[in-house]
């Protein structure tokens, strides 16, 4: 991967690997939503409330996701010093976050008329909320070290470290509804089988698909605009000190 380190090849080969992301992404995740908002019939129990399950659960991956991009770039900053590592789990953290944010929100407005409450203080929806705030504190805690050039190695170092930390909570998530009762359903999808019916399935597994190629072009994206700050910054400093 360190061949990979220089920036400018890979911005070559971010350039290209951007749109075919983004394009087959935003083409599966949009047909997805289409499919499950207009095609795939009301649930027997649910009625149309079943139709934010199309939003919901994606979110719900690609929060944890992004969490876990972070983490894997954090223990290869930590671990191989690899150039770029920073800069991807940087880059994760805003899509990761608004994800996580969705996933909160289309929540709260399925548990409304299935629940009878907007919000229940259960494992799943706790944890995923301590998961919105890491987020944000990754997100300042970057931007801080950023800023700070006086810092330098060690703010980064504090910053992958935070981000390491902070991936104790995806196993939380994922296990919650199975450690503790709780309002929310347990797992519908596991190895090998799953609860949902295919007729729901299918533009799920498409409509997630296509939201994590969606995420993975954005992080490019995202990447390209941190490398193009930092170059940027560094000539404006290579010329302040002549």
């Amino acid at each position: 991967m360190h061949g990979f380190a220089n920036p400018a090849r890979f911005l070559r080969l971010a350039r290209w690997l951007t749109p075919l992301l983004l394009v087959p992404g935003l083409i599966l995740a949009l047909g997805a939503l289409a499919w499950g908002f207009f095609v795939v019939p009301p649930d027997r129990l649910m009625g149309d409330t079943v139709r934010i399950l199309f939003i919901h659960v994606p979110s719900a991956w690609l929060g944890m996701a992004g969490w876990s991009t972070i983490a894997i770039s954090s223990i290869v900053e930590l671990v191989w010093r690899h150039p770029l590592s920073g800069i991807a789990a940087r880059a994760a953290a805003v899509p990761g976050a608004v994800f996580t944010a969705i996933c909160l929100a289309t929540g709260s407005i399925w548990a409304r008329p299935t629940w009878g409450t907007w919000w229940v203080w259960d494992g799943r929806l706790t944890s995923f909320l301590v998961l919105l705030f890491l987020y944000f504190g990754y997100i300042a805690l970057a931007g801080a070290a950023q800023r700070d050039a006086a810092a330098g190695g060690g703010a980064s170092r504090v910053t992958a470290i935070f981000g390491l930390v902070g991936a104790i909570n995806i196993p939380i998530i994922n296990r919650s509804v199975v450690w503790w009762n709780s309002l929310h359903q347990p797992p519908s999808i596991t190895m090998g089988k799953s609860a949902i019916d295919g007729t729901f399935l299918w533009p799920l597994l498409i409509g997630a698909v296509g939201f994590s190629l969606v995420f993975g072009g954005v992080v490019l994206m995202r990447m390209r605009t941190l490398l193009a700050d930092i170059q940027a910054e560094a000539r404006l400093r290579r010329k302040a000190m002549a």
